[in-house]
């Protein structure tokens, strides 16, 4: 399974969402720092769903990283949220 799928897979599950995008941005990093050929490791994620209500910003993110765990977190180079209700 992909890095990708397996983001998707772990915030679905956490966060039943309304919206859920996740992208491979990898390949738009070529040449730069922390892009190896065949890795996938510059993700995009937006994701709206309730369980973020009254949350703040750092609480959002700290939420999202949680239900990534550290191992998926640890093979991540790159990781853009756009988390909300």
């Amino acid at each position: 399974m992909s890095k990708r799928q397996d983001i998707e897979d772990s915030l679905q599950q956490a966060f039943a969402p309304r919206l859920l995008e996740v992208v491979d941005d990898t390949e738009s990093h070529r040449g730069h720092a922390g892009f190896t050929e065949g890795v996938e490791s510059h993700f995009n994620v937006m994701i709206r769903s309730d369980h973020f209500a009254g949350m703040n910003r750092i609480q959002r993110h700290r939420a999202i990283h949680g239900a990534l765990g550290p191992e998926l977190i640890a093979q991540i180079h790159a990781l853009a949220l756009d988390v909300n209700v």
